[in-house]
């Protein structure tokens, strides 16, 4: 594996996941960009990943997606690794893949295949082709369309710049099994919504990494609570899950695509808006913004205690 390619398949800890902001009218705002990357910095993530689910890929244009991350990749300036979200057809996933590269992605994150389902072999070929048009790492990414075998998986892992799994699927057996079948060769990274409930779950199966939306907009809470993972520090995980994820998770739960337009309420409710999510996504109504700065305030009033703790 080149140097290039080990800096993606050995991340680590926290992972940011931006999202991507819009102005009023909907367009692209790359100047907010710039400032959302510099507070995701400042919470020293091992690595962001641009225009990737949390960052609206699927509501995004193939000029956009590249302006994002050839954007972020000049702002990061080589701080941490910067990946890129590609997605859709086959076809379509490879332009995003060349338009990531050309850009100067590091890596990539492959979103499933939009809508269509096939059998592991369609996967497997899907991937592979994503895989054949770029020398950038490539993840693969376990939800929606794209639940893997086994098997497929250990065909995948033999492709040598696909260099690891993120699961939003949330099997345990199944990931147990593809850990088995790939001899934990390929790592494993933990993408579920709300990351942080799962953490103690995922690294049964060697997945320490994980993806946090809440560093997108709550980065102390965040930071705090992978400290606590980090360092089987069990309290303050059971006290941050109780009084912040846990009632944050039951919120996203309420209405489909919360997991984004949350993001971007806290964003906002913070004083660090980014702008409306992009339609099929819904703004959050007032009653469950309501709700959301009740969390956010149980949150900091939790972190408040282990501070004083």
């Amino acid at each position: 594996m080149t140097p290039a390619l080990s800096r993606v398949a050995s991340l680590s800890g926290l992972l940011a996941f931006p999202v991507t902001p819009f102005t009023e009218t909907g367009d692209v705002d790359l100047a907010r960009f710039r400032t959302h990357l510099d507070d995701m910095l400042a919470a020293e993530p091992r690595a962001i990943f641009v225009a990737c689910g949390t960052g609206e890929l699927a509501s995004l244009t193939a000029g956009e997606q590249q302006a994002v991350v050839r954007t972020a990749v000049e702002h990061v300036a080589g701080a941490v690794p910067v990946l890129a979200g590609v997605g859709g057809g086959t076809r379509t996933a490879v332009e995003f893949t060349r338009a990531a590269e050309a850009a100067g992605a590091d890596g990539v994150l492959a979103l499933p295949p939009y809508l269509q389902v096939g059998p592991p072999a369609g996967l497997v070929a899907h991937y592979r082709e994503v895989a054949a048009a770029t020398d950038l790492g490539v993840i693969l990414y376990q939800r929606g369309t794209a639940i893997f075998s086994p098997e497929a998986v250990a065909e995948l892992a033999e492709v040598d710049n696909i260099v690891a799994l993120k699961d939003g699927h949330g099997d345990m057996e199944l990931l147990q099994l593809i850990h088995t079948a790939t001899g934990g060769r390929l790592p494993l990274l933990n993408g579920l919504p709300t990351a942080e409930i799962y953490a103690r779950s995922y690294a049964g199966v060697g997945a320490r990494a994980y993806s946090s939306a809440v560093l997108a907009f709550l980065p102390e809470v965040a930071t705090a609570f992978f400290r606590a993972f980090d360092t089987g520090d069990d309290a303050t995980q059971e006290l941050l899950l109780r009084e912040f994820y846990a009632p944050l998770a039951r919120l996203r739960q309420t209405t489909p695509g919360y997991a984004v337009s949350l993001v971007k309420a806290g964003l906002d409710l913070r004083g660090r808006s980014c702008g409306p999510v992009r339609a099929p996504l819904a703004q959050v109504t007032p009653e469950h913004r309501e709700q959301l700065a009740r969390i956010i305030d149980r949150g900091l009033a939790a972190l408040g205690a282990t501070a004083v703790a």
